[in-house]
């Protein structure tokens, strides 16, 4: 189903079977997770999975309103509701194969989804105590399912004789490859990397998304056809007019994947770090990585984080794992205007990470070899609401300070590679170097070819980017069937 179209009709339960006011009052369940003393001396996730017992229970306190907001609420609206009425009675194959109709990466998007701002943050149960816990049942079923050897993938349709390009193995573009596929086309994905599976693999540590989950995805677009080429990146190994010029049609999804920096003195200096950098250093093998990236982070001991979404959370809770004594995150705004996920910032606090609110970043101080040994901030407080509708932070003059450190991170952000204006003049881009596309069916102003993701919409959610990979999906299975541009 397209995810710009309402929710389909699910299979409803008998209005007698479900006693409304007796699930309300069923107490909330929630899975185990790592001690943050244990935690943090591994990668693991920090999560266990729901048992089977337990996962029923949370399930029954759905409510199966007929309104479904949690369906409506979710970019490729899942079929929440039908999912745990089967995930209650204890088809647990049935629930996965459920959210596995609307989402090709259920087991990520149950582990990474946003879900307080998207399905729970609607669940009606949540209005007068905690929401069905969503994602952490998405996760069990779909985990359930592979461990018992229950996923069958049907087969693609016969073959169109048509060639697809996909720029980009991360959210989108694997929902744009195995739509395509199981369409019938013959799918070609493209990627930088080594190994692929983009933000996934390359952006997310594994506390929060375990690694074979990833792997086993691209064996699965293996098993329908689908072709990876990696180490290859577009406009350095292969030109925009060869790629062009041998496929049918083209999708892009090569993400935002350039760190933003501060511009404040010194940010070039040793010790400085972007992000991505930092995070595959310590989160991947060195052969995973590449040139540029193989050499081991250096020991780390006092290590200021600069930053307020999800990616400072990974940076600094990376760093604890790293062996760091000091982990502090820098934020100019409070804790309340920060756009990462509550339940991120919790699990940092429990590990020790010290938060620094209203600060903001004015220079980097080098030692005597030019060497970083600290950051100088200053205190900052709140006035009228900007253009995004958050509190500005404005300084508070004479407040400077220095936080010692020997390791500065800057996860501040994302940006689309400029040089996409370079590799490919005529594709139309914005002021800040996205590409501009038909929302209703990515297409790009040059005939054939589609774009969808954080290419589009700058640095967002895995689950937007998936949703548009399936939206350009359908455009381009229509456009290859004649429908023109």
């Amino acid at each position: 189903m397209p995810p710009d179209q309402p929710p389909s009709p699910r299979k409803k339960p008998d209005p007698s079977e479900v006693d409304r006011k007796a699930r309300l009052r069923i107490a909330a369940q929630r899975p185990a997770k790592q001690d943050p003393t244990a935690r943090v001396q591994n990668w693991d996730e920090v999560f266990f999975l729901f048992d089977e017992s337990t996962a029923r229970a949370e399930a029954m306190r759905c409510i199966q309103c007929p309104a479904a907001p949690c369906q409506r609420a979710c970019p490729v609206h899942n079929d929440i509701p039908g999912a745990f009425w089967l995930l209650e009675q204890g088809d647990f194959s049935g629930a996965a194969d459920v959210f596995r109709e609307t989402s090709e990466l259920p087991e990520m998007c149950g582990r990474l989804c946003p879900q307080e701002r998207l399905c729970e943050g609607h669940c009606v149960v949540g209005k007068n105590a905690l929401p069905v816990a969503i994602g952490k049942l998405e996760t069990f079923a779909t985990e359930w399912q592979r461990a018992h050897g229950e996923l069958h993938t049907p087969a693609p349709a016969p073959s169109t004789g048509k060639r697809v390009a996909v720029v980009g193995t991360g959210p989108a573009g694997i929902a744009a490859a195995e739509r395509l596929a199981h369409a019938g086309h013959a799918v070609v994905m493209f990627e930088a990397w080594p190994e692929p599976g983009g933000v996934l693999l390359y952006g997310i540590p594994t506390f929060k998304q375990n690694k074979p989950a990833i792997t086993r995805k691209f064996e699965e677009l293996a098993a329908l056809g689908v072709e990876v080429r990696c180490g290859v990146e577009v406009g350095r190994d292969l030109t925009w007019e060869a790629l062009h010029a041998e496929y049918d049609a083209v999708f892009l999804g090569f993400g935002a994947p350039v760190g933003a920096a501060l511009g404040i003195p010194n940010e070039d200096a040793p010790g400085v770090h972007l992000a991505t950098p930092f995070l595959v250093r310590a989160n991947l093998e060195p052969a995973l990585l590449g040139d540029g990236y193989a050499e081991p982070l250096p020991i780390v001991r006092r290590v200021v984080v600069v930053g307020g979404g999800d990616t400072s959370m990974d940076c600094v809770r990376s760093a604890l794992r790293l062996g760091a004594e000091h982990v502090s995150l820098i934020y100019r705004r409070t804790e309340a205007e920060m756009q990462g996920r509550a339940e991120e910032r919790q699990h940092a606090s429990e590990e020790g990470v010290k938060f620094l609110y209203l600060t903001t970043p004015l220079e980097v101080i080098l030692d005597a070899d030019g060497h970083v040994s600290g950051l100088r901030c200053q205190r900052m407080r709140l006035g009228e609401p900007d253009d995004t509708g958050r509190a500005r932070p404005l300084p508070e003059p004479g407040s400077e300070f220095d936080v010692e450190a020997d390791a500065i991170v800057l996860a501040i952000g994302y940006n689309v590679d400029e040089r996409w204006g370079e590799i490919t003049a005529e594709l139309m881009r914005d002021r800040w170097d996205r590409v501009v596309v038909d929302p209703q069916t990515m297409k790009t102003n040059i005939p054939g070819v589609f774009a969808g993701g954080d290419n589009v919409n700058g640095a967002d959610l895995v689950v937007t980017a998936l949703a548009d990979g399936q939206r350009a999906a359908a455009a381009i299975d229509a456009y290859l069937a004649g429908g023109g541009w």
